[in-house]
């Protein structure tokens, strides 16, 4: 088994890495990333790419199509991956989230790639409201992020056949440790707040809806779909990514934080407008056609994992939304020390 992740230096990519090179000890596993966010390491010690028999740098506006040869499969990360990031660089969220995914996917069809799995995402449910969407619902994105994980679907599945099979997982918001973490995601802001400042402040009403899936869940839903044989879901197959018991309403988040960490008072703006991006999300596809890969992370794990790895960084910020944690601050930082350009590529000097 030969496999390539794109966008491998990300928040998901090492975890993704550390758990195929256990799936897969005799296998190969090539990495392909810009190396945007390869600094943003927690704590010293060795590189996860250290599981890669390679890794490559490059763009993937400029993907040179030798990376697929030899190819099973393909894991398709990369991607600019908030809202905030979204709506201020919506040009190269487009590009990198959906135009390149297509075109990653063509070149990987044409040199005989037999499997492509693509990172979508729930958000494309937008303003889903109480009801818990399955992949029939209609999609209302309410952001750059999520129409572009939509464009990507609808230019993926037109690729897949008999030759090709994609697996578009629609993810569950991503919560968990990586060794290049995110706070920019709710459970991990939470649990980043509650440590650094004894508080959780949540600044809307606290009712929208948020399907939760840990990073190492997620890898082995990723596992699954490298191995998925097309009988099982068809040529190109749309999954929402997750379990049922995942979807919660940020305000049960933060007294769910709260409650396992102590001590911890919780702030609710309950005068506040609702946020509309709210989705309730059904997981029953992915409950049958992947039994035996269902996510094992309970909340109360997430929370821990998060709690624990913090602690033994060190991590004690409480004004971490300022910094380079948070992916939109770390990019602007980069704009502005001039190691990048508006479009998010790096100036050659």
């Amino acid at each position: 088994m030969r496999i390539l992740v794109i966008g491998n230096l990300g928040y998901i990519g090492p975890v993704v890495v550390e758990h195929l090179r256990r799936t897969f000890p005799d296998g190969a596993i090539h990495g392909f990333d810009t190396g945007l966010f390869a600094g943003c390491l927690m704590s010293g010690g060795l590189l996860p790419e250290v599981a890669l028999d390679n890794q490559r740098f490059g763009d993937v506006r400029r993907c040179p199509s030798d990376v697929f040869a030899g190819v099973d499969a393909v894991v398709y990360l990369a991607a600019l991956s908030n809202d905030p990031i979204g709506n201020a660089f919506e040009k190269p969220t487009m590009e990198i989230n959906a135009d390149c995914a297509v075109a990653a996917a063509r070149m990987a069809k044409a040199s005989g790639v037999r499997h492509f799995v693509f990172a979508s995402s729930c958000s494309v449910y937008g303003a889903g409201g109480n009801e818990a969407k399955d992949e029939n619902a209609n999609l209302a994105p309410q952001t750059a992020y999520a129409k572009s994980k939509i464009a990507a679907e609808q230019g993926l599945a037109e690729l897949a056949d008999a030759s090709l099979s994609v697996t578009s997982l629609r993810f569950a918001t991503a919560c968990g440790f990586s060794p290049r973490l995110r706070l920019d995601l709710v459970l991990n802001d939470f649990v980043a707040s509650a440590l650094s400042t004894g508080e959780i402040v949540v600044l809307s009403d606290g009712s929208p809806w948020r399907p939760l899936i840990h990073v190492r869940d997620m890898a082995r839903a990723i596992e699954w779909a490298i191995g998925r044989d097309a009988d099982v879901g068809g040529a190109f197959l749309a999954v929402n990514t997750g379990a049922d018991a995942g979807n919660y309403q940020i305000r049960d988040l933060a007294e769910a934080v709260a409650a396992e960490l102590g001590g911890i008072q919780v702030s609710i703006n309950r005068d506040a407008s609702p946020d509309k991006r709210s989705y309730r999300v059904s997981f029953a596809k992915f409950h049958e056609l992947a039994p035996a890969h269902q996510p094992r992370f309970t909340l109360a794990d997430s929370v821990r994992d998060l709690a624990s790895n913090l602690r033994r960084c060190g991590f004690s910020d409480a004004r971490f939304r300022d910094g380079s944690l948070m992916r939109l601050n770390f990019i602007r930082q980069l704009i502005e020390g001039g190691a990048l350009d508006r479009n998010l590529c790096w100036v050659r000097v």
